[in-house]
């Protein structure tokens, strides 16, 4: 990790990758972008709600967004100082791939084309 990076910016990342939503929101944008309503599928959870976590994601630079047409989909920042430890993070927990798999098998993937 980069010695720049502060221990209040490391505790503010550690602090929303402690929402166990969160992390695997990162899980899963480190296989591959996600569209939001990719993972109100995945999470069972609404829009609004998904959107807020992506949000807090989004405001430190975590995660980028790109419009599609209407929609947004969300990937990694690999660019972002903290990467180095969020990729450090995410090699011990499990991979999220399958459940993208899974969700492709069901018609689901990216679902708002």
């Amino acid at each position: 990790m980069n010695a720049a990076v502060t221990i209040d910016a490391t505790a503010k990342v550690l602090k929303l990758l402690g929402d166990k939503t969160r992390l695997t929101m990162m899980a899963l944008m480190e296989e591959d972008e996600c569209c939001v309503c990719e993972f109100v599928e995945l999470f069972n959870m609404s829009q609004p709600s998904v959107s807020q976590h992506l949000r807090k994601l989004r405001d430190v630079g975590l995660v980028i967004e790109e419009r599609k047409g209407q929609w947004i989909f969300y990937r990694v920042n690999k660019e972002h100082e903290s990467y180095p430890l969020v990729k450090g993070l995410l090699q011990h927990i499990p991979s999220q791939k399958m459940r993208l798999i899974e969700l492709e098998k069901r018609g689901l993937r990216v679902c708002c084309d």
